[in-house]
């Protein structure tokens, strides 16, 4: 089967899953939980490997940064709550529970060339050490067999990444421990000389047990796979990975989201390994060193490969918005962690998406997986833990951002249920090509004037090599990407483009407003486009107006009127220099006379340590509706709303000279609808229309998932 018609299966899955409620059971999110409540003095946290009690009732997982381990409670899976933060003398890797106790491998190497680690047991209800095993080096992952009885760990004595050129041997080499939990005794298993890469310097990544007690083992640089019988120690198969070819893949970081690239024999270097039954096992392969294998493959015991995703998981990221084109040149997607969990008569298999921050989901079907839907996490996530005596699902988020003004790690918790699909919100079609229209970081809309659910949006700068103009099927559900038109100039992709806004020009094509950075030798301008995308006009800001230049510049434009009489307005996003505080322009241009003019918009006061911008602007029947936010993500983010002005109030006065204030009135508070999906509140609304049928509907900027879980909400607020 073509790849093409995969991804239109796929399409047609999604559309089923969303359009048909109680036909199916569905995974959403169901709650969010900030890991900072746990250790609220620590300057970074980070959840990374989750794990879950027998009765699913406590989450625990290990918090490297902070060094120690978290506990939530998730008695109401709805309203998790902060449980304790345990310190340990050392950096936890992993963490598995049996029992009333949690197995936490710590490493404690004092340099690369000298690791030591140990496996700390910890009393859950007490939060208190009851014992240390030496491990005899540094410890990557730990899982423990069906009975409860043994423990292995893999020793990975990681490689430095910056010695050379990061490649193997450098020694000393890895291997896995067995720890017999009734007997409190440690031995050690070596793996040196199985693998064809590096054999001498294996480097242990993931173990897992099925139910016979074998253990499978990646090592990932090895490019390898071995089992292990968990009862004697003994090696009984190990094989390469193998590698893969792909095609239809972007492999330049350019933002233009071109599929047409193609790569050779990539050796699958997998990170996480889960076995479906006791002959199958699942892989992600990371590709972390010469790899960018991006996807997951299903194995036998024999190192048969009976199953590899390809491109897919690249494709069906792009198509959601969430493809991290800066890492398109490498590893893309990144897939990094695992889980299988059997709920009901299904098993599912999940993927954690690193640097796209989706959980892809698979349904086992005992040969070529069945893709069932993705799902939403946090930035970067990484461990994730079924619990399906309880239909839940938990996700351990690993990177915190709030150094730099951003959000925090999260745990964050799903829920299969009858239903529809709550994510994806936005999708984009195949192209006649049968490749992904790819999209990201959408920053203004428009609605088309006579087709009810039609808009037209814009992306910003993160896609500068591939400005384009997109048509968006606002009555699908979920809404759809059916189109995407690039922006040009004299026939080519226009360049130096930061569009944050788009009108219709009343004949068939668009104003579009770029936000300028002179730093960045990109113009503070208006471009008039034909349906085409074609630049037939350039109108610069005046010189009245640059005088008084910030980087904060025009964030949304709007039309008012027709031919000869056709004003738009700009909302600009912050006070330039001749603004007083608080008092924001939106600005004036006559197309048919070159006149300019503004009016000062007043801006509700900020919280300490934010400030208040603009980010849309349209005009609409006697009124002209204004997205106002904050720059706040997460729990500290409070502002984002929707104002109206009267037209009758904007009477530009010439630039330079006093202006007019208007009035506004508070339309809708956003800030309930960011919630609405159960996760962190979003900081960027940068987009609102209001269809044919007076409907207004809301998309918020992911930022390209450049530091962003890479989330974009589409919503709408109904009738005007």
């Amino acid at each position: 089967m073509s790849r093409s018609k995969i991804l239109v299966g796929l399409t047609a899955m999604l559309l089923a899953t969303t359009a048909n409620a109680g036909a199916a059971e569905t995974f959403n999110r169901i709650a969010s939980f900030a890991v900072a409540q746990n250790a609220p003095d620590a300057a970074v946290t980070s959840s990374e490997i989750i794990a879950a009690t027998d009765d699913g009732m406590m989450l625990i997982y290990s918090d490297s940064p902070a060094g120690g381990i978290g506990f939530v409670d998730i008695t109401d899976a709805k309203a998790p709550k902060p449980a304790g933060f345990m310190a340990l003398d050392g950096e936890p890797t992993s963490v598995t529970i049996v029992g009333d106790k949690a197995y936490v491998g710590v490493n404690t190497s004092e340099s690369y060339t000298m690791p030591s680690g140990k496996l700390v047991v910890v009393d859950i209800a007490s939060q208190s050490v009851e014992a240390e095993y030496d491990l005899g080096g540094q410890p990557d992952s730990v899982a423990h067999n069906a009975a409860g009885t043994l423990i292995a760990v893999a020793i990975e004595n990681e490689r430095d990444e910056d010695l050379g050129d990061g490649g193997l041997p450098q020694m000393p080499a890895g291997f896995v421990v067995m720890f017999d939990i009734a007997a409190k005794t440690v031995t050690k298993v070596e793996v040196t000389g199985l693998a064809e890469i590096g054999g001498e310097d294996p480097e242990p990544e993931f173990v897992d047990f099925n139910d016979n007690d074998e253990i499978v083992l990646t090592m990932q640089e090895n490019n390898a796979i071995v089992i292990i019988d968990g009862q004697t120690g003994a090696v009984t198969a190990h094989f390469s990975a193998g590698t893969v070819s792909l095609d239809r893949i972007d492999t330049k970081a350019d933002g233009a989201y071109a599929f047409t690239g193609s790569a050779t024999d990539l050796p699958r270097e997998p990170d996480a390994v889960q076995w479906l039954d006791n002959d199958r096992f699942v892989i992600a392969n990371e590709g972390d060193w010469n790899g960018g294998s991006r996807g997951f493959s299903i194995l036998n015991r024999a190192g048969e490969v009976l199953f590899d995703s390809g491109a897919d998981l690249e494709h069906y990221a792009a198509r959601v918005g969430h493809y991290p084109d800066k890492r398109a040149g490498k590893k893309g997607v990144e897939p990094e962690g695992l889980e299988v969990g059997r709920f009901g008569e299904n098993t599912y298999i999940f993927v954690t998406e690193e640097r796209s921050s989706l959980i892809a989901v698979y349904r086992d079907t005992g040969a070529a997986p069945e893709f069932v839907q993705v799902l939403p996490s946090g930035i970067s996530p990484e461990g994730l833990v079924a619990i399906p005596q309880r239909n839940l699902l938990a996700t351990a988020n690993e990177v915190d951002l709030r150094e730099e003004g951003g959000v925090g790690s999260h745990v964050m918790v799903y829920e299969l249920a009858e239903g529809v699909a709550q994510y994806p919100q936005l999708i984009a079609d195949l192209d006649a090509e049968g490749l992904p229209i790819g999209w990201s970081a959408i920053s203004g809309a428009v609605a088309d004037a006579e087709k009810p659910g039609m808009l037209y949006a814009v992306s910003d700068s993160f896609v500068s090599a591939a400005p384009a103009i997109y048509a968006i099927d606002a009555t699908a559900m979920p809404a759809r990407i059916t189109g995407k038109t690039l922006v040009t100039r004299g026939g080519e992709t226009a360049q130096k483009l930061d569009l944050e806004g788009i009108a219709l020009d009343g004949e068939g094509g668009f104003w579009l407003a770029s936000e300028g950075r002179t730093d960045r030798l990109i113009p503070h301008a208006l471009y008039h486009v034909d349906a085409d995308g074609e630049i037939k006009e350039e109108v610069a800001f005046p010189a009245e107006l640059l005088a008084q230049e910030i980087r904060f510049g025009a964030e949304g434009i709007t039309s008012t009127g027709r031919g000869d009489d056709m004003t738009l307005w700009i909302a600009m996003q912050r006070e330039w220099q001749d603004d007083a505080p608080g008092m924001v322009k939106l600005v004036s241009y006559k197309p048919a006379s070159g006149e300019w003019g503004a009016v000062h918009y007043p801006l509700e006061t900020p919280a300490d340590g934010s400030w208040n911008g603009l980010s849309e602007i349209v005009a609409h029947g006697e009124f002209v509706y204004i997205v106002e936010r904050d720059n706040q993500i997460g729990a500290k983010a409070q502002h984002k709303a929707l104002y109206r002005v009267s037209l009758a109030e904007m009477v530009a006065a010439p630039l330079g000279g006093e202006l007019p204030v208007v009035s506004k009135e508070l339309v809708r508070d956003f800030v309930p609808d960011l919630k609405a999906g159960n996760g962190y509140v979003l900081d960027k609304v940068e987009s609102f229309a209001i269809d044919a049928a007076g409907n207004g509907f809301v998309i918020t900027d992911n930022d390209g998932v450049d530091d962003s879980s890479g989330e974009t909400m589409f919503w709408s607020i109904g009738a005007l």
